[in-house]
């Protein structure tokens, strides 16, 4: 087999595999690989809330077994093994992580989540290189994950507790098994199958590749990235740069970051050259702006709807119809054709699929107007962020000439076009995450919940389709409230949702078991958002609870380029700020609140959920 090369070079090493998994045994010694099996005694009780990805938590778990196994093996004997291999394999769904069930009711719980949708399969590896001199242990570790993509078809409440009582599920990372009858559940999958079954097995062949001889300089432009060199390349794993004994002891544990292509992210010792570094990256960073603008241009022109409702059209028909020049107007059908917005055929141009579910004007999930509110609103805040980085400070004063400490009040809800125009901007944002916001954490012990804030009612809708029987007030400002009826969907739901007016900063706060902020917390200052938080924590009786809704940026501000462009937004608008899971957790516990937890469900907001004491 193609992958054999690379598994052949281990067959004179002593290889552990940390995992009592029977399918795991079966991937690798189908391969070819020799083992021992050292089940790991690593407790699997990891915060999955203080890791910002699923898989995160999945290649932590992995190098936890592997280290664990390591070490354990050296101090019996003195004699750590070549390799320790650790997987961990997680099945997430819109960032909740569904692990081995625990009986049959918390199997019947994950697989009825699962039922008619798609979901993730996350497997998490570590490789450990072990040596030891004069009784110390060296270790070096290298981790990665793969990710497969896998769609349940929509199943009778009958075949799934038929597949239940089969026992099946009860050993299974989100309660099924792909490899047996739990093929039956799945409609497609999208990636690496053996993923799904336990263990990613070419991925892990191509990283021995990488690890054992990592490719010469000028072998860079010649080879494939993903290519895996013939056995005859290969040296002992001892003499490559980086796998020796320099580090000294246990507690010297190296792990090396790896991108997610799988190269090294630093090349000691080369400077890097306009061949190695291509400038790519960086010019359509400088780009960027004019691939919004014309976004934005053709929202406003609305393109969109036109193809929608005539469509294939020519750029002739086009122009005419938006009364634009023809040149000007094949530019902009080109770059949304670029960027993956627009189809060219001979037939003309067409939406593609994400355009037609994003940027329709009256779209279920338009976020048409968010674009429109963009041009119109933020563009011309921007041109003075300069101003904003030196000064600290919001820019509304300068570019709109408003006086007011609160934008909001004087920009938008003080003229009626402007105010509408920000709601629907809100509205379209918040209901592309109103679902997933609304099933991050399982809210059916709450009778009644409060939306602080809540601009249209687009979670309050999405909370009352997922809870029949949950009560839902919406608070916002009295100019909200009175247009927030042109926004009210059709469905037995709206019973369940009512308006009422008021400031949150100063009026009575309606009572109810479950408060919610929902992107209203990075707006202000911190002074702010501690008095907001004090009012909520005095209306909230022991055991309620409080659902934050925000992105939530890693601990070292780089791991959600979202977040922090979000952030930098707040800058330049607001009086606020993005914060991390850390920082809103002291905030909510000085208010009284425990127990917070945090589900990662997207880009556009992740979910903070705490309970008063």
């Amino acid at each position: 087999m193609v992958l054999y090369p690379v598994i052949r070079k281990l067959l004179e090493k002593r290889v552990v595999l940390a995992s009592a998994s029977p399918r795991r045994q079966e991937i690798l010694s189908n391969a070819g690989l020799r083992f021992e099996v050292v089940p790991s005694r690593f407790t699997e009780k990891l915060s999955k809330a203080s890791f910002p990805t699923p898989y995160a938590y999945a290649m932590e778990t992995a190098k936890q077994k592997a280290l664990e196994v390591a070490r354990r093996m050296h101090q019996k004997d003195l004699r750590a093994p070549d390799i320790v291999i650790g997987a961990d394999t997680i099945v997430a769904l819109e960032g909740l992580i569904l692990e081995k069930p625990v009986d049959k009711a918390d199997a019947h719980k994950m697989l009825s989540r699962l039922n008619g949708k798609e979901h993730s399969v996350f497997t998490g590896v570590a490789i450990v290189h072990c040596s030891s001199q004069g009784g110390k242990l060296d270790m070096d570790v290298w981790e990665f994950y793969e990710e497969t993509r896998v769609r349940f078809s929509q199943l009778s409440e009958e075949l799934l507790w038929e597949y239940i009582h089969s026992g099946e599920p009860m050993d299974k990372a989100g309660g099924y098994g792909i490899q047996a009858l739990g093929g039956m559940l799945v409609e497609s999958i999208h990636g690496d199958f053996l993923n799904v079954v336990g263990f990613p097995l070419n991925r892990f062949c191509k990283k021995l590749a990488e690890l054992f001889y990592p490719p010469r300089p000028e072998d860079l432009q010649r080879e494939k990235q993903d290519s895996i060199p013939a056995v005859d390349t290969f040296d002992n794993p001892s003499d490559v740069e980086g796998l020796g004994s320099s580090q000294g002891g246990a507690q010297g544990v190296r792990d090396r970051p790896w991108a997610e292509g799988g190269k090294d992210t630093k090349d000691a010792g080369r400077r890097p050259t306009v061949e190695s570094l291509p400038p790519t990256p960086v010019v359509e960073l400088i780009d960027g702006y004019k691939v919004s603008k014309a976004l934005f241009t053709a929202c406003k022109m609305k393109v969109f709807d036109l193809l929608r409702d005539e469509g294939p059209l020519s750029t002739v028909d086009i122009a005419r119809k938006i009364d634009a020049s023809e040149c000007g107007t094949g530019h902009l059908l080109d770059i949304c054709v670029a960027f993956g917005l627009l189809d060219k055929t001979d037939r003309g141009y067409s939406n593609t699929d994400l355009a037609s579910l994003y940027l329709l004007s009256d779209g279920e999930y338009s976020l048409h107007s968010l674009a429109v509110h963009n041009n119109n609103h933020s563009w011309h805040l921007y041109n003075h962020l300069e101003s904003a980085i030196r000064e600290g400070a919001n820019q509304h004063q300068r570019a709109l000439q408003i006086t007011v400490d609160d934008p909001f009040q004087d920009s938008f809800y003080r003229n009626k076009e402007k105010k509408l125009q920000f709601m629907r901007a809100m509205h379209g944002l918040i209901n592309v995450a109103a679902r997933q916001a609304a099933t991050a954490f399982d809210l059916s012990r709450f009778s009644s919940a409060c939306d602080l804030g809540g601009c249209t009612g687009a979670l309050a809708y999405q909370l009352a389709r997922q809870y029949p029987g949950l009560k839902v007030t919406v608070f916002d400002l009295p100019e909200v409230v009175e247009d927030a009826v042109y926004f009210q969907p059709g469905g037995p739901q709206t019973g369940q949702v009512s308006f009422v007016p008021g400031d949150f900063f100063r009026d009575s706060l309606p009572e109810a078991d479950l408060y919610i902020v929902c992107r209203i917390l990075h707006d202000w200052s911190d002074d702010k958002v501690h008095q907001l938080l004090s009012r909520i924590s005095s209306s909230c009786k022991p055991g309620g609870g409080l659902l934050v809704l925000e992105m939530l940026p890693g601990e070292d501000k780089r791991e959600a380029r979202a977040a922090v462009v979000q952030s930098l937004n707040m800058l330049v608008q607001t009086l606020g700020r993005e914060r991390t899971l850390s920082e809103y957790r002291s905030l909510l516990q000085a208010h009284g609140f425990a127990d917070v937890r945090a589900a990662y469900v997207g880009s556009i907001v992740d979910a903070v959920l705490a309970t008063r004491v």
